[in-house]
């Protein structure tokens, strides 16, 4: 009862600083669109079969590149509801533009990191033939907003360390185009090389900016439109690529109250505390995350019921309600039934949504930050 009570406390507390609207505004951000994570269902029961504990992360239990039937399902239940303005829900999707090139890796004896771009991975998977007209279908009819989310989920210096040292969960990976396999290792924190910005040294710091600037890049060549956000793998990141990020138009930082900082010993950070639309040194604002639905990382919980409640917080202290979400809870590539769980639960959550509070508004990460910034209406 007392955890109950401080949690709510807690909640409401980290609402009251920062931008205010009497609006009822809605964004929905979801991380890891474009990134390769378990390869196929024959990947994940070779894996089961080893003894990796796979089974016991939801993100290869469940995650794997986006398919056609994905994004069709998806974008279907995304535009089966409607704002007062009568725009259907609008998903803004944090996309990686490139993955690992492992054919290019080996050949280079691991000496070097190749990379290739989404589209090209895409290529690598049966039924991923449309996903990329489908992106842009669904930015057309304003269904989903593509923003950056970095060149690849993965930290580059580790994982080509490990690989270079032969560390052995790492090595079996490789060889089914995974990064890792949720074995422990004492080249990876428990993320599985995911948190993309993060570092170990002074050179790893360095390349980020390059590792940035070509993403920033490709995002551009991809979808037509530079990213106005961006969403640091993990929420960890060093607050010098902000600077970086603001040369590529990056006017809003998305991400949680809690921002992890690299400190100089590894694995460890400094923490620093963001509330809603407050400025960094650069005038970039930050957009922070205040309600939560992960159906298929926490299915004994009731995430609709408690995304409602957070929701309700969120605009009774006058706040957009800013919904964390992730791939996984949409893709049925290696089970067809987390799918079909994950769609009908958000389906319920926007219907809700809507019959609770019949003035929201569904806006895309960067039409918040505009109008925060007086530019949307």
């Amino acid at each position: 009862m007392i955890a109950r009570t401080k949690s709510i406390i807690t909640r409401n507390l980290l609402n009251i600083p920062g931008w205010r609207t009497k609006r009822k505004i809605v964004v929905i951000e979801s991380d890891d669109w474009g990134s390769i994570r378990m390869d196929s269902p024959e990947a994940y029961r070779h894996f089961l079969s080893l003894g990796y504990p796979v089974d016991q992360c939801p993100y290869n239990r469940y995650d794997m590149l986006e398919s056609n039937t994905d994004l069709e399902m998806l974008f279907e239940v995304l535009d089966s509801v409607r704002d007062i303005h009568g725009r259907p829900a609008m998903l803004t999707a944090n996309s990686l533009v490139a993955n690992p090139d492992f054919e290019k890796i080996e050949a280079d004896n691991f000496a070097n990191y190749h990379y290739q771009i989404f589209t090209e991975t895409l290529k690598r998977y049966p039924n991923h033939d449309r996903v990329f007209d489908l992106y842009h279908e669904g930015i057309d009819n304003k269904i989903v907003k593509l923003q950056f989310h970095g060149r690849e989920h993965l930290n580059v210096g580790r994982w080509m360390q490990a690989l270079r040292d032969g560390e052995e969960h790492t090595i079996e990976a490789f060889k089914h185009h995974m990064f890792s396999v949720h074995a422990k290792k004492p080249y990876d924190n428990g993320l599985e090389y995911m948190e993309a910005m993060d570092y170990d040294t002074k050179e790893q710091l360095m390349s980020f900016e390059s590792i940035l600037d070509e993403g920033a890049g490709i995002f551009e060549q991809l979808w037509g439109y530079r990213s106005a956000s961006f969403i640091a793998s993990c929420y960890i990141w060093p607050t010098e690529i902000e600077t970086i990020l603001k040369d590529k138009g990056v006017n809003y930082i998305q991400g949680v109250v809690a921002h992890a900082v690299p400190a100089s010993e590894k694995f460890k950070y400094k923490y620093k505390y963001h509330f809603q639309g407050t400025r960094n040194a650069h005038g970039q604002r930050y957009i922070v995350r205040n309600a939560f639905f992960e159906p298929s990382h926490t299915p004994e919980d009731d995430n609709i019921g408690q995304c409602l409640k957070r929701i309700d917080i969120a605009f009774k202290w006058n706040k957009p309600a800013v919904i964390s979400t992730h791939r996984l809870n949409f893709m049925g590539g290696l089970d067809p039934l987390n799918r079909e769980r994950g769609l009908k639960q958000l389906s319920s959550l926007l219907k809700q949504i809507m019959k609770r509070w019949p003035s929201v508004e569904f806006m895309s990460t960067d039409q918040l930050g505009d109008t925060m910034e007086g530019l949307h209406q």
